[in-house]
């Protein structure tokens, strides 16, 4: 693997810790309310935005519904680097079964995520499949979800013989159980389009779309300032921890400013950021971020907040290390400007 796809990998695994970090400090300090509607902003959100423009790059858009809701399913989060089964019954019923470990819920987190980040979840995205696809009578039956002890989350897309009511466009079944599955009869990407650069870039930004959704998502929820708070320390907290691991994978070894630039550099180059680095008198660096992924495409406010929260990852990052060292940084007219003294 090349040193960008390393640092491409760094980065979508970065994303995956932030978000999943996130989920833990705000399951810590607020109530299961706040998380349930949370969970159902976020995915709404991130349905409203993927799920129909995905159809089409996913070769999807001739299939009979609950199939292509399905299918898109195991499609769209293998892109991610998520595993989901998929089996068929028929045109009208189909099958997602979620493997563990579970993306969302990595490692031993899974035990501090609380039931309603699921069902935020399953009513934000799953209850909506219908209505984006414009057919009233396609709902989805849960079987089985991530964190009650069953066997993760699972269920299929059907279309009945009736329109739904909008209770009826998600219900649970948890004594079902799925069909067997063939592993010969599971989607595929369209070859031609989804190279091993496409995949590697296609993982980073399906991590750090949760993110850029998640804490907009938010703020709709508890408000601008203690979503702030929150994302700013689950930030800060993630630099920390994953300092070393990604270190390792860029090449870098521990020292000082030196050091500390080039791996943010490193690490900068695996989003697809233009990065640049001088030395300054008095030893200091200074480097220019020109216009940051994380926050392209945002809204001026919203990206402000974001990009405040962001930056606390790498602060964390070099404060990791064993030499002291000063992290400041602005964000101005789109571009960051880092000073490691």
């Amino acid at each position: 693997m090349t040193m960008l796809n390393n640092a491409i990998s760094v980065q979508a695994e970065l994303h995956h810790q932030y978000f999943l970090g996130l989920q833990l400090l705000v399951a810590v300090e607020e109530d299961k309310q706040t998380v349930f509607e949370w969970m159902f902003r976020l995915f709404r959100r991130q349905h409203e935005e993927k799920f129909l423009s995905s159809f089409e790059k996913l070769g999807l858009a001739d299939e009979p519904g609950a199939v292509a809701c399905a299918k898109y399913h195991v499609l769209s989060n293998g892109v991610g680097g998520v595993a989901v089964e998929y089996m068929e019954e028929s045109d009208t019923k189909a099958w997602v079964r979620f493997r563990y470990p579970r993306w969302m819920y990595a490692g031993p987190a899974i035990c501090g995520i609380p039931i309603e980040a699921g069902r935020g979840f399953l009513h934000g995205w799953y209850a909506q499949n219908g209505v984006s696809l414009k057919n009233p009578r396609l709902g989805f039956v849960c079987v089985s979800e991530d964190v009650t002890g069953q066997f993760g989350l699972c269920g299929y897309f059907k279309e009945y013989d009736h329109d739904l009511s909008d209770e009826g466009r998600l219900v649970f079944a948890p004594h079902e159980r799925p069909p067997e599955y063939d592993p010969a009869k599971q989607p595929v990407p369209p070859a031609s389009d989804w190279t091993e650069e496409r995949l590697a870039k296609a993982n980073r930004n399906y991590a750090a779309e949760y993110i850029r959704n998640g804490v907009r998502a938010l703020t709709e929820v508890i408000g601008v300032d203690r979503t702030i708070e929150y994302a700013k320390r689950a930030a800060r907290l993630t630099g920390l921890q994953n300092f070393g691991q990604m270190s390792q994978k860029l090449g870098i070894v521990e020292g000082g400013v030196d050091e500390a630039s080039g791996f943010l550099m490193k690490a900068m180059s695996g989003m697809g950021d233009d990065c640049a680095g001088s030395k300054n008198a008095d030893g200091s660096i200074q480097i220019i971020q020109r216009q940051p992924r994380i926050v392209r495409g945002l809204a001026v406010d919203e990206a402000e907040n974001l990009i405040a929260c962001w930056i606390e990852i790498w602060r964390g990052a070099i404060h990791a290390q064993r030499q002291f060292m000063q992290v400041d940084c602005e964000f101005r007219a789109g571009d960051l400007y880092w000073r490691i003294a």
